[in-house]
């Protein structure tokens, strides 16, 4: 695998509060993770489409390791880089203990020698999470996005929100619904931006 590849990932429901978990648990099912381009294709990949075939062992490991982690959620969003036996730990995450919990897991692993986490961790704010939870009931409470998007527990329309601006990541399968979710996430009030940054699955 070339140095300096990085791979993101899934999410299973999850939210600031208990009771934003359990609306989203009860909203989704299980799918498969995957990855898709972000950015420059050779350089920066995101989650939500099948790895490459000749992805490492070692980008297998680290992507079901972090899968695997509780309260990785539809407002989270992880990334991460290989560049020999050093891994680099990107995103967006709601949780602290998320940030922590994800180097944890990637130190352990055999082949990683040494962990640099560069995770964000989202300032509070009770006005984003309102913005999550009205973006989340905008985006996957549309009829046509609930039945391609809304039944899963690894959603692929990630909502990242932080000081009142969004960000969209993941992978739709057509543009149609990226310009559908793109309305439906601008259709939200006290939001100052919306960036979308969804993927079309090719």
């Amino acid at each position: 695998m070339p140095a300096k590849q990085s791979t993101p990932i899934l999410a299973v429901a999850t939210g600031r509060k208990r009771g934003m978990a359990a609306l989203l648990f009860a909203a989704l099912l299980f799918l498969p993770a995957g990855f898709a381009a972000k950015g420059d294709k050779k350089d920066h990949h995101h989650s939500f489409v099948a790895g490459a075939a000749d992805e490492s062992a070692l980008a297998k490991r680290i992507r079901h390791e972090l899968l695997m982690l509780p309260y990785y959620g539809v407002f989270d969003d992880l990334a991460f880089r290989i560049d020999g036996d050093t891994v680099i730990l990107m995103g967006e995450v709601t949780r602290p203990t998320l940030k922590s919990d994800a180097e944890r897991v990637v130190k352990r692993i055999e082949g990683v020698g040494k962990v640099i986490n560069q995770i964000e961790v989202l300032p509070p704010s009770p006005m984003d999470d309102q913005i999550r939870m009205a973006e989340y009931r905008a985006i996957y409470g549309d009829p046509a996005l609930s039945t391609k998007y809304g039944f899963r527990s690894l959603p692929s329309i990630h909502i990242i929100v932080k000081n009142g601006h969004v960000k969209l990541v993941g992978v739709v399968a057509n543009e149609a619904d990226k310009n559908l979710i793109n309305i439906r996430a601008n259709s939200v009030p006290n939001v100052f931006s919306v960036e979308n940054d969804l993927q079309v699955e090719s």
